[in-house]
Parts: C-alpha cells; structure tokens; sequence
C-alpha cells in the first residue's frame, strides 16, 4: 500500500512539475504589443494555435487604453496585415479550387474566416480600449463591416479595404 502511495504521490509530483512548466513557458514567451495585434496577424497556414494567458492580453490593453494615437497606429497596422492576410488567403482558396481538392478548399476557408473574425475581433477590442467617442465608434463600424463577411474574403477588394482606411483615418484626424 505504502508503494502505491508512494508512486501515486511521486506521478502527480511529475505532472504538476510538467503542469507548471508549460504554464511558465507560455508566460514568458514573446507576444506581440497588444492582443489585437495578434489577434488580426492571425497564424500561419496550418499552424496550431494557443491563446496567451490573460496577464499577457491585459498587459497590452493596458498600454493601449485611452491612448488614442497607439490604438490608431495599432488599428492602421492591424488593418495593413489583415489585408496582407486575405490578399494571401485569395490566392490560397483559388489554389485550391483549382487543383479540387476537397480537403484544401476546406482548409483554405477555415483560415479565411479566421482571418477575418480575427480582424473583426481586433478592430472591436480597439474600439473597447479608445476614451475617443468618434474613434470608438469608428472601429466598432468598421468591425461589425468585416464581421458582415462572415469569412467570405472574396467579397473584399481593394476598394472596400481603402475605405476602411480612409474611415480610419478620418477618425484619427490624418484626412
């Protein structure tokens, strides 16, 4: 009995040592400056993610809260690397057409819609985290805009994209 007590004790001793190493890990990995922008640059293809502890996230919004010019440069950069991010998943969901492969097309639209909620998720954290009322309103817009894709990157052009920009900007007071 004093065995199994034993070994019993000595594995949970194991597995909580493991437990709290990966919690460590993952506290101190890199993140980015603020959870919309991790949230908007989205994983790369094929990629598995995990969410950052939510010390990591508030950190971030901290730095980022009722400042309106970072949650600007913040929202303008989210907005330039989603846009890279749905150019990329264009050309991927057209590959995959393409060679018609069921299990690729599958893929590729998994990750386009990703991408998308992730840009809409992003723009509405920002629009939670600005004091600036037009600037709140703004992003909260322009984040119920992109949600209306419902992943669908095929209805964004270059032209809807520089409206938002433009909207954007207007309601950070650079046009």
């Amino acid at each position: 009995m004093r065995r199994l007590l034993c070994a019993t004790a000595v594995s949970g001793a194991l597995l909580l040592g493991a437990g709290c190493s990966t919690d460590k890990s993952a506290e101190t990995t890199t993140v980015a400056p603020t959870s919309a922008a991790s949230a908007a640059a989205g994983p790369a293809e094929g990629a598995v993610t995990a969410s950052a502890g939510a010390g990591q996230a508030g950190a971030g919004d901290a730095a980022l809260s009722g400042n309106t010019d970072a949650i600007c440069q913040q929202a303008a950069k989210t907005g330039g690397d989603s846009a890279k991010n749905f150019a990329e998943d264009r050309k991927l969901l057209k590959a995959a057409k393409s060679s018609k492969d069921k299990d690729q097309v599958a893929k590729a639209k998994e990750k386009a819609t990703r991408d998308v909620e992730n840009y809409s998720f992003a723009l509405k954290d920002m629009s939670e985290l600005t004091t600036d009322k037009k600037l709140k309103a703004t992003l909260a817009d322009m984040s119920k805009q992109v949600a209306a894709l419902k992943g669908d990157v095929t209805k964004l052009d270059s032209a809807q994209l520089t409206k938002l920009n433009d909207t954007l900007g207007k309601a950070c007071g650079k046009n």
